[in-house]
Parts: C-alpha cells; structure tokens; sequence
C-alpha cells in the first residue's frame, strides 16, 4: 500500500501524539488479585490519577477486582449510586452492590470497617419527631484508625446552609488540622500514610490511605425539598450538615466487619430484604462504639499491629464506580435493591 507525502506526516504527527500521550499517561498497578504487578497505562481522556487541574473531573483508577486489568476514568465526587456509597440518611451501597439503610442512633457511633490493619467509624447526627419510633439519622462524621495513627473528619453545625462558607472540620493523631481552602489544596502526614486532598474549594475532599482505601467527601445540608418529601420535620436553626461518602478499597481481608465492611466479603449474605422500598438491617449493639476514634465494637477487628496475611487479601476496588483509587460506573457490576 502506497503512503502519499501528505497522508504519510499526518500519520507521523498521530503516532507522535500517541507515543506523547503515552509518556503523560500515569500507569498503575495492582499489588495482587487477577492483574498484580500487571503496569497499565490510563486513558488517554483521564491520564492522571492524581491531576493538578481543578478543572478535572475524572481521574484514573483501575479496578484490580477485575480480570480485565484494564484502567478507566473515574468521577472525584462520591458517587452516591454506586458500591462503597453512604449518604442520605444513611443509605449504603455494598460491596456487593446491595442497597440497604442502617439507621444507627442519634449521637451515637458505629463501626463501618473494622478489619485488622483499618478502622472506620461514623458519628451519627438526628432527631426524632413526636411520635416516631426511630430517629432520622445522618453521618455526621468519620473516624479512621490505621497504624498506630488516627484521622477525623466532621461537618461542622450550620443553622442555614451557605456553599461559600467550608463546613470540613479536620484532626490527625488529636490535634485539629487546618487544610487550606481551594481545590487540590493538599495535605499530607509526615509518614505519607494518610493524603487529604480538597476537590473542590470547599466541603469536598479526597482522604487516601496508599495500598489501603480512598474515601471521597461531599458536605451537605438536609434541604429544604427533603425535608418536604420526608417530613424529617427540621428546626429552623439546624440544617443538619451531613457528609456524604464513598469509599473505595484497595487490600481488605475475608473477615472484614462493620456495617458496610462486612458486604465485601467473599461469602456474605446480605440480609437486606430483596424488593423492599427502604430494605434497614440492623446490628446497632454489634457494631456501635464508644467514640469515633475507638474499635471496642462487639465485631471489631482492629489492631494498632494488626498486619494482614497476604493470601487473605481482597483488593475489592470496585468499592468507587465512577471514582477513584490507587490512587462510573461501569466496573460490570449490577446494583440490586
């Protein structure tokens, strides 16, 4: 086949900026499951796992669950519809891609993972009406304990809402941490354990813990319209700011507990009722502790020393469709409710 001159550059010119994008391209890796130590390179519309953009909406994540080995291009928002997500009041979505609501109890804590080298706790926010029988709950805050190291984040109390003003409200190992407002601001421990990024100026941020988990954070206040729809009846002075989460998992062991924790293991039976509008489970007493930085729940499994056995590793990343990790849908799997 014949090449003419001009057909032949502009082949050159597509093959350099090929070759270009390749070299831009991040690649990533996986440290076990069907694509271990398999180097892949992103996407040429989302390259980077970590950009510099704000302008960037969707990064590069590869899902080591799958025996595609393939990267894609994930939202940096939770994604609220997909696995991994806690939002609302508190609606989850299993690893298993189940839905399912928990609905704790108001200024109380529980476990959402507790595995041997990972611990993550939420504070629950509400009220109860008059004549309810259970409070309206919300996620107030979160509490990570990894290593011999503790992280928290919270929303903090707002009478009425105001996207100008940041509601994020950050502690590492106790002592309270201010993370700069702007989108990308970045903070990261002195050990290089746990990275909080800001993805968007304010109320919104990335919490990575490498080889461990990502958990992307929206802030976010009952409105006005939810409270019509479910007459959670809010007063005029709180609005209830609340978090919304999504969690992505990159080394979880088979035993992992908590209340969505335990939906990533490998044989767990949901006990969400299939076909139900608002199918609650329960396990309060199981999973409730008595702070947000403790692991003393009755299922808990978290050590300062706790080290996982590698051949009990299970890199479920699927845990952030249209996400991130390594830190959408479309990981092949289906959400049932």
């Amino acid at each position: 086949m014949k090449v003419s001159g001009s057909n032949y550059g502009l082949l050159m010119i597509l093959l350099l900026a090929c070759g270009a994008a390749q070299i831009y391209a991040d690649y990533r890796t996986c440290i076990s499951g069907p694509c271990a130590r398999k180097k892949m390179a992103c996407p040429a519309e989302c390259p980077k796992a970590n950009p510099t953009d704000p302008k960037v909406r969707k990064v590069c994540r590869l899902n080591c669950n799958s025996p595609i080995c393939k990267t894609e291009c994930k939202r940096i928002k939770p994604n609220c519809d997909a696995p991994g997500a806690a939002c609302l009041d508190p609606r989850f979505i299993g690893g298993d891609g189940i839905v399912f609501y928990f609905h704790g109890k108001s200024n109380e804590h529980f476990s959402l993972v507790s595995d041997l080298n990972l611990q993550i706790n939420a504070r629950f926010i509400g009220l109860r009406p008059a004549g309810r029988t259970r409070d309206y709950t919300w996620i107030q805050a979160l509490g990570i304990l990894f290593d011999s190291h503790s992280f928290s984040l919270e929303a903090t109390k707002a009478s009425t809402w105001n996207g100008e003003v940041d509601h994020l409200k950050f502690s590492h190992n106790g002592e309270d941490l201010l993370i700069p407002e702007g989108q990308l601001s970045t903070w990261q421990s002195p050990d290089s354990d746990i990275k909080v990024q800001r993805t968007s100026s304010k109320n919104s941020v990335l919490v990575t813990l490498p080889e461990v988990a990502e958990i992307s954070i929206n802030v976010v206040p009952v409105t006005k319209e939810d409270d019509r729809i479910h007459n959670y009846q809010i007063p005029s002075d709180d609005c209830f700011a609340h978090l919304e989460v999504q969690f992505q998992f990159f080394g979880l062991s088979s035993k992992v507990e908590g209340v969505i924790g335990r939906t990533y293991q490998p044989d767990f039976k949901n006990p969400a009722k299939p076909g139900v509008a608002m199918p609650v489970v329960g396990g309060e007493e199981m999973f409730r502790t008595t702070s947000l930085l403790s692991a003393d729940c009755g299922a808990c499994m978290f050590s300062p020393a706790g080290v996982l056995d590698q051949k009990d590793t299970l890199l479920m990343d699927f845990g952030k469709l249209d996400c991130t990790g390594g830190s959408s849908s479309g990981h092949g799997i289906v959400c049932r409710k």
